[in-house]
C-alpha cells in the first residue's frame, strides 16, 4: 500500500509504504459502564457488610475498603492487559490455561480448602485464591486459540479434531471443577464454550450432539447421586420454593423477601430491615443483588441490569468488529461469560435459577473473582483498540 502524507497542493502518495492503519480506540462506554457497576457494587458491599461487623465489634469498613484494593488491583490488571496488542497473547495462550489447569489440581493437594461445601479455595500464604475464577480467563484464550488457527490457517471448515480439542480443552476444567464440586462455575464453563461454538460457525449437528451429551450427563450424574447433599437440597428448594422455608429454602426464601420488600425505589441506602437485620445469607458475595432490590427498589435495581445488559452489547460489538476470528472468539467468550453469570445470579435471587453460589461480577466481594473479570475486560478493550479502521468501516457503530 502507498503512504498518504499532505502536502500544500494536496495529497502525496509515497509507493511502497504502507499506510498506518487508524485504531478504532478502546472502548469508553464499556469501561464506564464496568466502572458504574464497581460503584454501585461498592456501596453495595458496604451496606451489606456494615451491620454485621458493627455487631461483631470490628470496623464497620474494614470490608469495603478491601473491596476497593481489589478494584483499584483489578484497574491496573485491565489496564495492562488492554495495552498493546491482544494478538501478542496468542502465544501465551497455552502457558496461560495449563496455569489454570495446575491451580485447579492444587485444590486436590492439602493447599486446598472448603468453604460452604465445595472445595474451591487456595490457602498460600494466608491469602486466599480461587482458581476456577483464572480458568474462566484461560478456557477463553484457550478455546479461541484452537478454533481460529484453523479457520485462519485454511480458510476451511473445522475438522473432527478441531471440534474435539476444543471439547478436550474445556472438558479438563470442568471435570476438575466437579470435583470441587462446583456446579455454578461448571455453568459457565460450558456456556462459554456454547458461546465460542456457536460463534465459531461450528456445524450444527455438533452443537446439537454436545446439547444432546450435556443432558444425558446431567441425567447419569442425578441417578447415580453424584451431586453432594446439599445441592440436591437447593434443586429441590428450586423446584418448590415453599420446601422447608426455614431449612433448605431459607437462602431463597430471605432473597425474595428483600428484593420484594423495596418496592419501587427501595427503602433508601442502608435502610433495608433485610438486610440491616442479617436475614439474608452471603449477602456481600453471592446475594449482593438482594441488597440493590431492598435498598435501591425495582429502579435501582433495573440499573443494574441494564449495565450489564451495556456491558453484553458493547462486547458483541467489540467481537463483531475484531480484526481476526481469534479476537472475535476471545470477545465472544467474555460475552457469554459475563452475560451467563450475570443472570444466574440475578435470576437465583429471584427464584428464576437454581443457587449455585455464583458471584455477581463486579459487585460481589470477592479478590479472585475481580481480577479475573477485569482481566477479561481488558481483553475486551485490547481487542476494541486494535480494531482497524476497516473493520470500523464493515460494522457500523451502535
Amino acid at each position: 500500500m502507498a503512504l498518504l502524507i499532505p502536502h500544500a497542493r494536496g495529497t502525496v502518495r509515497l509507493p511502497g509504504r504502507p499506510a498506518p492503519e487508524r485504531r478504532t480506540g478502546h472502548d469508553l462506554v464499556l469501561a464506564a459502564a464496568v466502572l458504574a457497576l464497581c460503584a454501585a457494587g461498592s456501596v453495595l458491599v458496604f451496606s451489606a457488610t456494615r451491620p454485621r461487623l458493627q455487631a461483631a465489634g470490628d470496623d464497620p469498613t474494614s470490608s469495603v475498603v478491601r473491596h476497593l484494593v481489589s478494584i483499584v488491583l483489578g484497574l491496573g490488571l485491565a489496564a495492562v492487559i488492554a495495552l498493546g496488542d491482544y494478538r501478542r497473547l496468542r502465544m501465551y495462550a497455552p502457558l496461560v490455561y495449563l496455569l489454570a489447569i495446575a491451580g485447579l489440581a492444587l485444590l486436590l493437594s492439602p493447599l486446598g480448602a472448603t468453604v460452604n461445601g465445595s472445595h474451591s479455595w487456595l490457602n498460600i500464604a494466608g491469602i486466599s485464591i480461587q482458581p476456577v475464577e483464572f480458568a474462566k480467563v484461560a478456557l477463553c484464550l484457550g478455546l479461541a486459540l484452537v478454533l481460529a488457527e484453523r479457520r485462519e490457517g485454511t480458510g476451511t471448515g473445522f475438522t473432527h479434531l478441531e471440534v474435539f480439542l476444543a471439547c478436550g480443552l474445556a472438558a479438563v476444567p470442568i471435570a476438575l471443577v466437579a470435583l470441587q464440586p462446583d456446579l455454578g462455575s461448571i455453568m459457565v464453563l460450558v456456556a462459554i464454550l456454547a458461546g465460542v461454538l456457536v460463534v465459531a460457525a461450528v456445524p450444527a449437528r455438533w452443537i446439537v450432539g454436545l446439547a444432546v451429551t450435556a443432558v444425558i450427563g446431567a441425567v447419569v450424574v442425578v441417578q447415580a447421586n453424584l451431586l453432594s447433599e446439599y445441592q440436591v437440597a437447593r434443586f429441590a428448594a428450586f423446584a418448590n420454593p415453599n420446601l422447608d422455608p426455614s431449612g433448605v429454602g431459607y437462602n431463597a426464601n430471605q432473597a425474595r423477601i428483600a428484593i420484594g420488600s423495596g418496592g419501587l425505589t427501595g427503602t433508601g441506602l442502608f435502610q433495608g430491615t433485610q438486610t440491616g437485620g442479617k436475614f439474608v445469607p452471603e449477602q456481600h458475595t453471592d446475594f449482593i443483588f438482594t441488597v440493590a432490590g431492598e435498598e435501591t427498589g425495582l429502579i435501582g435495581a433495573g440499573a443494574i441490569v441494564l449495565l450489564f445488559a451495556l456491558v453484553v452489547w458493547r462486547g458483541c460489538l467489540i467481537a463483531r468488529r475484531a480484526p481476526d476470528l481469534f479476537g472475535t472468539l476471545v470477545a465472544a467468550a467474555v460475552v457469554c461469560w459475563f452475560g451467563f453469570q450475570a443472570f444466574e445470579n440475578i435470576g437465583m435471587t429471584l427464584g428464576l435459577m437454581p443457587i449455585t453460589g455464583l458471584p455477581l461480577p463486579f459487585l460481589s466481594y470477592g479478590g479472585t473473582a475481580m481480577l479475573a473479570n477485569f482481566a477479561a475486560v481488558g481483553l475486551l478493550l485490547n481487542i476494541s483498540a486494535n480494531s482497524s479502521a476497516a473493520a470500523r468501516l464493515a460494522y457500523p457503530t451502535g
